[in-house]
């Protein structure tokens, strides 16, 4: 089956760009994939560090900001009270993340209630009773109490009277069903609407406020050429809705679309590039004029590190792109937990300034960090993509910050964190004189908006807010959602802490700077390197980084070294 059947073989382009030699801020990208934490977190501190006046300001709107959050959060809802309740640090919490990410996937019955009773039956319910204001979390124990005492049941005697026994016969298609139905409530907090239709719909009151929107189609990677036809037929109806709403606004002020290059192409790996570059380069680029008509913006959104590389390789050809010309709506995502986060900033404002174009970035902390630690010891790495401290990545965030803001006539600086110290460093960082088009802050829907309504609404502070919002039906979500509940759940995160009124304002506000530098970019003693994953006892096996340029070079090179060496053979005799 044809991938692109609809538009023009793209193999100039292909060739193009692989002939290409890779310029030195490319190779300085590659040289910092997996740099050891003590080498690349120093000179981050040192390009986030700000003068104590400076610092004062900073730390004053973000305990401005925290105090009025907490007196709206004050009657949680039920999302924010369920991730507190239940964080990722307790057994319960880790039952109820494992249940949530595996159970919409479970394709059997049978299998689904065995999973239910693995993961409640050990669940020490009982201690949560009365620990939430909230009615929702409330009940929601309790009924874990119940089916974890039912499901915990191994034996018909005893308190097995007749009741609970057909309780216990019906108990887990309950339990079953029970999760379903929570996962579409939980849908119902993060996802904007079913169709784009109705998030538009949902979103116009925001609008009204101040809000924009950028859109995201939910959908995980494309497994088949259906699969990628089917996200690119959802995107180029979502930038027709899109267009058509936002009437001719402008990349700025009116609402735009990201999208997932691993949803339009079954294959977005590096072991594919050209025929990545030439079958997914056209449909990104159908996708740009398509924008560039509706004149709304569409950013390229960020992925696996192991996708970085051919990312930068499209967004290259899309920016140099004639037929693009004139259009300031392209844009990228940057991930600051990637070690590579600074070289990736400066190549892109290089590459700007080169196509005379000024390209958005949003800028985030990034949600694949379990997925990257994971991935870099199951393969036997080196070392990490991303850091292994959360605040070496605040730090990270500052100091990428500064680097957009340092170039704003060729980027316009997109910044979505939901950390009031990330907000109010940002916000002081750019300086008071403030226009419309200077830069915007962002957050992801139903996760957000509490925080920065205090900035739409208050004239003094008012800046541009672009809410991330995820379009789809519960079936999609599923993926999105855990990386979502991930984030809310993680006792290390701002938005688990700030409903957790024993967590003091001044912890909340702290500067990362602060904290970090007296580390010294020492990785988390609880994070061992790939290699030494089991102990001094046994070490990991070693893999190859296929997925690097230079390691690739290197392995050519040695390939061809062998081939030119002179191969001898002859018997071998016992004499």
């Amino acid at each position: 089956m044809s991938l692109s059947p609809s538009f023009p073989s793209s193999v100039a382009a292909s060739a193009a760009l692989t002939a290409v030699p890779r310029d030195a801020l490319r190779r300085q990208i590659d040289a910092a994939w997996r740099t050891p934490e003590p080498e690349c977190v120093p000179p981050l501190v040192s390009a986030a560090r700000v003068d104590d006046a400076l610092q004062a300001r900073i730390g004053e709107l973000a305990r401005r900001l925290v105090t009025g959050l907490r007196s709206k959060r004050v009657r949680s809802s039920g999302v924010d009270a369920l991730m507190k309740e239940f964080s990722l640090s307790s057994q319960e919490g880790v039952a109820l993340m494992c249940l949530a990410e595996a159970l919409l996937r479970v394709p059997d019955r049978a299998t689904a209630d065995r999973l239910i009773r693995d993961k409640l039956s050990g669940g020490d319910w009982r201690a949560h009773i009365g620990q939430s204001p909230s009615l929702f979390v409330n009940a929601a124990t309790w009924g874990l109490l119940i089916t974890g005492r039912l499901v915990s049941t191994s034996s018909e005697e005893g308190l097995a009277s007749a009741l609970t026994r057909l309780l216990a016969r019906g108990g887990e298609p309950l339990i079953r069903k029970g999760m379903d139905l929570a996962m579409r409530m939980l849908g119902e907090q993060f996802v904007t609407g079913r169709t784009i239709d109705e998030a538009l719909d949902r979103g116009r009151s925001a609008e009204k406020r101040g809000y924009r929107y950028s859109f995201d189609m939910l959908g995980e990677a494309a497994m088949t050429a259906a699969d990628a036809e089917r996200y690119y037929r959802s995107y180029e109806e979502a930038i027709r809705a899109i267009g058509q709403g936002s009437a001719g606004r402008g990349v700025v002020d009116g609402n735009g679309i990201s999208v997932k290059l691993s949803a339009l192409h079954p294959r977005y790996v590096w072991a594919q590039r050209e025929r990545v570059v030439d079958e997914l380069l056209p449909r990104m680029k159908a996708l740009c004029l398509l924008a560039r008509q509706y004149d709304i913006g569409l950013s390229i959104d960020a992925e696996e590190a192991d996708r970085l590389d051919i990312s930068l390789d499209l967004l290259q050809a899309l920016a140099h792109d004639a037929a693009l010309a004139g259009w300031n709506g392209l844009g990228f995502v940057v991930q600051a937990y990637q070690k590579r986060a600074p070289f990736v900033l400066d190549w892109i404002v290089g590459l700007a300034r080169a196509s005379g174009r000024r390209l958005m970035v949003r800028l985030v902390k990034g949600a694949y960090w379990d997925a990257e630690i994971k991935r870099a010891q199951m393969d036997g790495m080196a070392g990490y993509p991303v850091y292994t401290r959360k605040v070496y990545t605040d730090v990270s965030y500052l100091a990428c910050a500064r680097r957009l803001l340092g170039a704003r006539d060729v980027i316009y600086p997109q910044f979505a964190s939901h950390n009031a110290h990330t907000l109010a460093a940002v916000f002081h960082m750019a300086g008071d004189d403030y226009l419309p088009g200077d830069y915007e802050f962002q957050c992801l829907h139903g996760m957000g908006e509490p925080l920065y309504d205090q900035l739409v609404g208050d004239p003094a502070l008012r800046r541009l807010v672009r809410i991330y919002a995820p379009v789809g039906s519960h079936e999609t979500l599923l993926a999105y959602l855990v990386r979502r509940l991930l984030e809310n759940g993680a006792n290390s995160s701002f938005v688990n802490r700030i409903v957790d009124e024993n967590v003091p304002v001044e912890a909340l506000i702290a500067d990362p700077v602060a904290e970090a530098a007296p580390l010294a970019g020492a990785p988390h003693p609880r994070i061992p390197l790939p290699g030494e994953l089991y102990g001094a006892g046994r070490a990991n096996s070693t893999g190859i980084d296929l997925a690097s340029e230079p390691v690739r070079e290197r392995i050519a090179a040695a390939l061809a070294a062998s081939r030119s060496a002179p191969a001898a053979a002859g018997p071998l005799l016992a004499a």
